[in-house]
């Protein structure tokens, strides 16, 4: 058995332990998603709301609440994008882009006549993508947090 034979046997072997049964091809793939998927999210999408351009403004009026829930909007989807790129956060950060894409669906059939209603689907579903592949992720964050809890708790 050679050396690079073993190295890849041993990592096979340590993704099977940690759960994660995906090819370093996979993982890499993915996290290429998540970087494009994280730029959609900070330049096209949140950028025009946070500076509060008039396309964004026009369509925000037209939902009814007002600027504040186009800076909000555009807010999440900045957190989201940056949360989506740290390892840590990248599977909770996919969960909550998941939520916001159910409100963007509805918005876009209720308001806007379903006129882009494919868009926010179609990343519901890579965003459920990420959100699987980095399950093991969010499970690491919530250790992370129960464990943070019971110190200060005690």
């Amino acid at each position: 058995m050679s050396v690079t034979t073993a190295a890849t046997t041993a990592h096979a072997a340590a993704e099977t332990a940690n759960g994660s049964t995906l090819s370093r091809r996979s993982h890499l793939a993915v996290r290429t998603l998540q970087i494009v998927l994280a730029l959609f999210m900070a330049i096209p999408s949140a950028a025009p709301k946070l500076i509060g351009h008039s396309s964004a403004a026009e369509s925000f009026d037209k939902i009814g609440f007002g600027d504040w829930f186009m800076y909000l909007t555009g807010g999440l989807e900045l957190a989201g994008a940056i949360a989506l790129v740290i390892p840590v956060l990248s599977g909770l950060s996919a969960l909550a882009l998941m939520g916001l894409m159910i409100g963007a669906f509805i918005t876009q059939v209720t308001v806007f006549d379903g006129q882009y209603a494919i868009t926010p689907v179609i990343l519901f579903l890579l965003f459920g993508g990420i959100a699987w592949v980095r399950r093991d992720h969010t499970a690491e964050l919530v250790a992370l947090v129960r464990k943070r809890v019971q110190g200060t708790s005690e």
